[in-house]
């Protein structure tokens, strides 16, 4: 991040792969921006997942989205 202060990084690895929002969080500048997260299989095969048992796919990507959303704002913000 020092040495490309004004780059958008697109940041894989978050979610299926195991990455999470406070291994990520150093890819973003002070104001929290400079970002994209990529969470594809997360969200897409998000009504596989437990926590979203019972939802239709399109309230577990919904949610899934919601819910790293939530994720990356409160590691970004600690």
């Amino acid at each position: 991040r020092k040495e490309m202060p004004h780059t958008f990084f697109l940041i894989p690895g978050y979610g299926a792969q195991g990455g999470t929002a406070d291994d990520l969080k150093v890819c973003f500048n002070k104001d929290g921006l400079g970002g994209i997260v990529n969470s594809s299989r997360g969200i897409l095969c998000a009504y596989k997942q437990e926590k979203y048992k019972g939802s239709s796919y399109y309230e577990a990507a919904r949610q899934a989205c919601i819910d790293m959303k939530n994720d990356l704002n409160r590691a970004i913000k600690a």
